[in-house]
């Protein structure tokens, strides 16, 4: 008998994007699945629609947002599964992609999370993720591995990698009643990079599995590129270096973005007369001033 994995996914005001990639779930070859959406107190959505064209889910609607770590966490709260995947609503997922996924955790316990391979859906030939590059401590930047670069081969050997990409990430039961679940602090963005962090703490390998992909949509609830996305992003870069940093990287980190990053980002914002982005990145830099300590 193969192993119950639990799906979870989060849905905010985009019930349609969510039975899309609901409908590439139910041709997974693999078929012991739960399959559990929280609907993330959506104000313009009605996610019963949900429910009504896949009577085969669990939902669970929240009565306030959770963000994406919160929202995921109650669908953990709920689960059953020897194996959780926690994978975006704006994603489509291939027949064969939860078989390699489970056998590189059953076939070594040392690894404590595994992502796939993501290409982009607007073009498949695209890859966004092949691993990341580790944490740089001055700019609190990682790099996608093979990001924008053709999916030629390049990419397709296992390997172990510095962080785990949020999209598509499966993690043992048994690592997150060791470690715990997800930081909800963050609300949106950095928090799987904390969650990896916690998880190699506790002497575990962050892993990427080529041998499954899936495309990417790409930021469907957020927007490419809005203001509540340069808030959450600007506020916990800083966040994370708090939370993760050694004394003496967090001090480097935090000099450059005194010095650099921050007068930057100001002066962008201003020059491109981009007054809504100014204004939000204003309050990320104040919320991590008024909310100083480290451990929170």
């Amino acid at each position: 008998m193969k192993p119950l994995v639990s799906i979870i996914t989060v849905n905010y005001n985009e019930s349609l994007v969510t039975m899309e990639f609901l409908e590439s779930v139910r041709k997974l070859s693999y078929s012991n699945v739960e399959v559990i959406v929280v609907d993330n107190a959506s104000p313009n959505d009605d996610p019963d629609a949900i429910k009504t064209a896949f009577p085969e889910i669990q939902l669970i609607k929240s009565y306030e947002n959770l963000g994406f770590a919160g929202g995921n966490n109650l669908g953990v709260k709920q689960s059953k599964g020897e194996f959780l995947l926690f994978v975006n609503n704006d994603t489509i997922v291939p027949e064969h992609f939860l078989e390699p996924l489970v056998e590189t955790l059953q076939n070594d316990l040392n690894i404590g999370m595994v992502s796939p391979k993501i290409k982009f859906h607007w073009d498949p030939t695209l890859i966004q993720y092949a691993g990341y590059t580790p944490m740089n401590k001055w700019t609190i930047r990682n790099s996608s591995i093979g990001y924008h670069q053709k999916d030629d081969g390049t990419f397709d050997i296992p390997k172990e990698t510095q962080s785990i990409h949020g999209a598509a990430m499966m993690v043992p039961r048994r690592v997150v009643d060791a470690v715990g679940m997800m930081t909800e602090i963050y609300f949106l963005y950095y928090e799987e990079h904390d969650w990896a962090e916690m998880i190699k703490r506790a002497g575990y390998k962050i892993f990427y599995q080529p041998k499954s992909y899936i495309l990417h949509k790409e930021s469907v609830s957020t927007g490419k590129f809005s203001p509540l996305k340069t808030y959450y992003i600007s506020r916990n870069r800083i966040l994370f270096a708090r939370r993760n940093f050694k004394p003496f990287s967090l001090f480097i980190s935090l000099v450059f973005q005194a010095l650099v990053s921050i007068p930057k980002n100001l002066l962008k914002f201003t020059i491109k007369r981009e007054f809504e982005h100014l204004k939000a990145f204003w309050r990320a830099v104040s919320w991590n001033l008024t909310h100083s300590s480290r451990l929170i």
